[in-house]
This record gives structure tokens, sequence and C-alpha cells, in this order.
């Protein structure tokens, strides 16, 4: 009982890393929700697989025993054994190839009319993001650095090393367009519950899209080696409702000659 209890613990709806956690974190959007019917469709083949190997190996072990059968049948060739173990493993992939060419390509596409641009800039070891939409002025701007809050500073109910000081703010059901690049050395923006990773190189704008379908707070981390603590640059995405979006981009907005 105990041990079922874990294993259903460890299956729950998450937006976070748990401890001993089995499976992928919740999907926020289309993109991650692909990914994981995609390695259910792939597991189901596995599993097929499994099975027929398995079945053969113990038949094989059984049926050729050395006190069941001390002199076993030499048989050299069989066609149709032969035809079958040659169509259908090419089969397979067949039909694992073709949903996950249509993944790919679908997390390639770009928006050409996002409704919101963002600019996550990497640093050694911390975060700038730049509302670009809100730029326009002379007199205002959308950008604030994100950094890690020390352990010691934690509050009930936050995570170690996951926590920062700055949240990005997104509304849900829009689309978003994510422009990631480095300051120093190479990063990389991954939240694993929007299916999102994208590598920051030094001298390039890398771009993704993504829409975040429902309300909440999405965790992820730095994916690239950026050095010494490399460790301590989590990302925090929040969406929030459209109604609750402006109010909180409002209240961000600071003028051009200001501290960012």
């Amino acid at each position: 009982m105990i041990v079922l209890e874990w294993l259903f613990l460890t299956i729950a709806p998450c937006d976070a890393a748990e401890p001993w956690q089995l499976g992928s974190q919740d999907a926020a959007t289309p993109m991650m929700q692909g990914i994981i019917d995609l390695h259910h469709d792939i597991f189901f083949f596995l599993i097929l697989i499994l099975v027929f190997v398995s079945r053969i190996l113990v038949r094989a072990l059984w049926h050729f025993h050395y006190q069941k059968n001390p002199i076993p049948q030499r048989i050299v060739h069989g066609t149709t054994i032969e035809i079958l173990r040659t169509i259908f493993p090419s089969i397979i992939p067949m039909f694992i190839a073709i949903p996950s060419f249509a993944l790919l390509y679908s997390m390639d596409v770009v928006v050409v009319d996002p409704a919101i641009t963002i600019k996550a800039i990497g640093h050694q070891w911390y975060r700038t993001y730049e509302y670009s939409d809100y730029n326009s002025s002379d007199e205002q701007s959308l950008t604030f650095d994100s950094y890690t809050i020390p352990e010691d500073d934690l509050e009930f109910g936050q995570s170690r090393l996951l926590e920062v000081d700055n949240r990005v703010v997104v509304p849900a059901k829009t689309h978003l367009r994510i422009i990631v690049t480095p300051a120093d050395v190479p990063h990389s923006w991954a939240v694993p519950s929007s299916g999102v990773k994208c590598d920051a190189v030094p001298g390039r704008l890398n771009q993704i899209s993504i829409s975040v379908q429902r309300d909440g707070v999405y965790y992820g981390q730095c994916s690239a080696i950026c050095g010494t603590n490399h460790a301590f640059t989590p990302i925090v995405v929040e969406a929030v409702p459209r109604k609750d979006y402006g109010s909180r981009v409002s209240n961000q907005l600071i003028p051009q000659t200001g501290e960012a």
C-alpha cells in the first residue's frame, strides 16, 4: 500500500520537478502536449517489441533445452521468417517517423505576428528580460533583471534553486515570441512544461514561439554549462489571465533613465 501511494504521488500533476518524479511535467503548451503524446505512442511500440522478443526468447529456451531436445534440428534457412523479420522492423520506424517529423516541423514554426515579444538575455549568472513591445516610448521601458532567491531568503512554499525575485509574466492563451541571446557565454532558456529549450549563442538571436494554454507558474533552468554558478540561474514564467496582464505590466513599467 505504501509503495502504491508513493507511486501515485510521484506521478501527480506538477509544473516543477519533484523528488523521485516519474514522467514529464504537465503540458502547458500544445508543443509539450505533442511531445508527451509522441512519447506515449513510441512507448506503445516498445511494449509490443518487448512482448514479441520476450516470447521468442522464452520459447527458444524452452524448446531447445538440452534435456528436452538433446539433438536439435538443424535449420539453415527459413524464407518466411526471414521475410517477416525484415518487413516488420522497417514498418515500425515509419509509424514512429511520421508523427515525429510532423511534431519537429511544428516546433520550428515561428508565428509571423505574435502578440508579445520578450527578449531573454543570459548573464553569468542571472537573466535580463526586455518586453520589446513596451520600449517604443522614450519615457518608459519594461526591462528587469531576474536573480535566483538565496536559500536563506526563501519563503514557505518556494522551491530551492528554482524561485527568482522577478518572474516573467505572460498572458495565457496568447501567441508569444521569445528571443534568446547571451551577453557573455553560451546559455540556454528551457522550461519543461512549455516544451521549450532554446540555446543562447553569443552573437546570435534565436527565437521560439509558444502559447501557454493555462494559468500557472512554470519553472525552468539553464541547460547549458555556463560557469561556476550554472545551477543558480533558474527561469520562472507566470501565466496570468489577459484581464490581469495589463495591470501587472503597468506596475513594472519604469522610466528609461531609471535603473533596470
